[in-house]
């Protein structure tokens, strides 16, 4: 099952999350594991263009695959199946929750604001997020370091994209992120999965996964990729 795909449609791309479970939008540090690589110009972003017609998809594949999406790979945006987001969360929280791993000293004060915000609140997008925590320029700092810190560590996603819209009704401007928990974002019995392995198995089933999506890859990239 390698990695080798074209994405001409939303249907291509939620095919996609479906069958490899990981799906990076950007190109990153393995050749050939993204989005970018395997979408045919029409889809992808050209320069001077306002069209980006894959950008414009992500919240209906949200929405229609049921996945995850985060910057989950080299603090990039990915897309996580619900299947394998159990494993991936599991081995990224090394076992944790959240308030588990702020009782043991394991997180940052900041991450923690955050989080509670986050969890006290979802869905939510960034702008009201961003409002709640005071964050910006004459307010509190940090808000995108460890918001990338939380996705990365299992903890926060991205729920769906949402548009501005005009006074009359229409949709404009770029998609805005909306976050949100696993926990809260796939309901009830998401967390009894994620936590039924120790995060030492969950890594070794991740490891196999993506061993056979990109047998081009060597294992220290692998193992890159995953820490």
């Amino acid at each position: 099952m390698a990695f080798e795909f074209t994405v001409r449609s939303k249907e291509d791309l939620i095919r996609a999350v479906r069958e490899f479970g990981f799906v990076p939008l950007f190109a990153g540090a393995v050749p050939g594991f993204s989005v970018e690589e395997h979408a045919v110009p029409e889809v992808w972003y050209q320069e001077g263009s306002s069209d980006w017609k894959v950008w414009e998809w992500k919240g209906p594949v949200i929405r229609e695959s049921g996945c995850a999406y985060g910057r989950f790979f080299e603090r990039k945006a990915c897309f996580i199946s619900r299947e394998w987001f159990y494993d991936f969360a599991n081995y990224r929280r090394d076992g944790y929750d959240f308030d588990a791993r702020w009782d043991d000293g394991l997180a940052f004060r900041g991450d923690k604001d955050l989080y509670d915000l986050v969890e006290a609140h979802a869905p939510i997008v960034s702008k009201a997020l961003k409002n709640l925590g005071n964050y910006g320029k004459s307010g509190r700092k940090g808000f995108d370091t460890s918001m990338t810190r939380l996705q990365a560590q299992g903890y926060v996603l991205i729920s769906d994209f949402v548009y501005e819209r005009s006074r009359t009704g229409q949709e404009y401007g770029w998609g805005i992120a909306q976050y949100s928990t696993p926990e809260l974002y796939f309901g009830e019995g998401w967390r009894e999965q994620a936590y039924r392995r120790r995060p030492e198995e969950s890594y070794e089933r991740l490891l196999a996964h993506l061993r056979q999506l990109l047998p081009q890859a060597g294992e220290t990239a692998l193992r890159k990729l995953l820490k």
